[in-house]
């Protein structure tokens, strides 16, 4: 077991300078015209994929570093280059953790390489959970999965929102309902195949922030997908099913929810990107006190933006720390016993949001402006409360753990 540290090794270190390196050169040049554009940045995605960064080698060999600090200094790198670009980049992640989180070694193995595709034939996958009526509250999810034992397909009809890459990616994961009786615990994941008949891309949403980045709603009107792609299997999903009758029936404990895990699995990571953006705002910020001057001096000399500057600072490497905590507690099998993964992305996230508006402050009329990337990156800030799991929604969690109680 690794033991937990702060000091990268040097393997660590020539990923961290490489990807820092990329994000600087390939990323942030085409950071603004991305975000006007409103679209998938595929010439940057296919750089990524020529370098080796958007494969599944490199994200396998992060994924399973030991130390677990992999992919949150991976997340950072690339988030500190542009969050937008960023998370067009490793989009596709949520749904192969998805598939890693609850799939076959067989399904693994066949369709999280579908999912990346090659440097000359890139493809992103798309985790859909999400749906108009059903963000935070997965027990009102909609979406139906009905097993046709005849052919053994399952036949999918609902409606998903908010998916990162849905409609564009080549493979979709959907959370479905196949027991509707069971409210949460009723729910499975499904793999859908590349093109099948009744998929379709509804709305694609213009967003306040991350604007590089594809949302957009899928459709799914009887959808069949064959037997082997429900995620881990008939036989465990029944089995699964009746503890969950039964423990219903008695009051006993819970049984872990498909998509949920996927989400306990991600949140260090979403708070790794967060805190990847706050540091590229105080960045910013920092080079801009030292060097704007006004009434004669730097404004750096003043205490009212030097204070800013070290508050903002000192919570970034807070958020880093419990960040790096998370991560190597998941890696090396600690259980989350204080909700560590939810802490983590809950004081990340609203540092992030915090920083980057300090950062606006500091720079004034320029920070307010489209010639400075703070506005960019304060707007892009405000996604990390929201998605895999509001604030509000990390603080259930966290308050649920530590007293045992069914707080709503």
């Amino acid at each position: 077991m690794a033991e937990f540290t702060l000091e990268l090794n040097d393997d660590q270190k020539q990923v961290r300078d490489w990807l820092h390196g990329f994000a600087a050169d390939v990323i942030r040049p085409a950071a603004s015209e991305w975000d006007e554009r409103e679209e998938t940045p595929w010439p940057v995605i296919q750089e990524a994929a020529k370098v080796g960064i958007y494969s599944l080698d490199f994200y396998a060999q992060q994924f399973f570093d030991p130390t677990g600090l992999g992919i949150p200094m991976a997340m950072e790198e690339l988030f500190w280059g542009d969050a937008g670009i960023a998370l067009s980049i490793v989009g596709t992640g949520l749904a192969a953790v998805g598939v890693l989180a609850n799939g076959t070694e067989e399904q693994i193995g066949t369709w999280i390489p579908q999912m990346y595709g090659d440097a000359d034939d890139v493809k992103v996958a798309a985790f859909c959970s999400s749906e108009p009526d059903a963000g935070s509250d997965v027990a009102s999810m909609r979406t139906r999965a009905v097993y046709d034992r005849a052919k053994d397909e399952w036949v999918l009809n609902g409606t998903k929102t908010w998916a990162t890459n849905g409609g564009i990616a080549n493979v979709h994961v959907v959370v479905a309902v196949v027991d509707p009786e069971l409210g949460s615990k009723g729910h499975a994941s499904f793999i859908v195949p590349p093109d099948p008949p009744g998929l379709s891309q509804g709305q694609k949403f213009k967003k306040h922030g991350i604007r590089a980045s594809h949302t957009a709603e899928v459709v799914l009107e009887d959808v069949r997908v064959p037997g082997h792609c429900l995620l881990g299997g008939k036989e465990k999903l029944d089995q699964r099913l009746a503890r969950a009758r039964e423990r219903a029936a008695s009051g006993g404990e819970r049984v872990k929810n498909a998509a949920m895990a996927t989400f306990e699995a991600s949140r260090p990571a979403v708070g790794a990107m967060a805190v990847g953006t706050a540091r590229a705002a105080y960045e910013v910020a920092l080079d801009y006190a030292k060097t704007r001057t006004q009434f004669g001096r730097p404004i750096i000399d003043n205490q009212g933006i030097a204070f800013q500057l070290a508050d903002m600072r000192t919570q970034i490497d807070a958020a880093r720390l419990l960040v790096w905590r998370a991560s190597w507690m998941a890696a090396t099998g600690k259980p989350f016993t204080s909700a560590e993964g939810s802490m983590s992305k809950l004081y990340a996230s609203e540092t992030a949001k915090k920083v980057t508006a300090q950062a606006v402050q500091i720079l004034g009329g320029n920070g307010f402006t489209r010639e400075y990337p703070v506005e960019r990156m304060h707007r892009d800030a405000a996604i990390y409360t929201i998605f895999e799991g509001t604030s509000e929604i990390q603080r259930l969690v966290i308050a649920r753990t530590l007293s045992g109680m069914p707080i709503r």
